[in-house]
């Protein structure tokens, strides 16, 4: 009867060290992912900026913010 609790103590082990393992993996990916989400959204903010910026460099105003032809 002892050797079987042992086995069974033993398999639990294994498992646990298993998901461990596993759980610290995929911690690491997802605290990639974020850094790589938080970079693309600094660069995402400086294109919008750099496009506003150039908006109004070239022309002021869209065409959606022009007067209309009548005026």
């Amino acid at each position: 009867m002892t050797a079987d609790l042992d086995a069974r103590i033993a398999d639990l082990e294994s498992r646990l060290a298993f998901q461990d393992d596993t759980i610290q993996t995929l911690n690491d990916v997802i605290v990639a992912q974020q850094r790589q989400l938080d970079r693309l959204q600094l660069q995402l903010q400086a294109l919008s900026s750099r496009q506003d910026e150039l908006q109004s460099q070239f022309g002021g105003q869209g065409e959606a913010d022009a007067p209309p032809p009548h005026y």
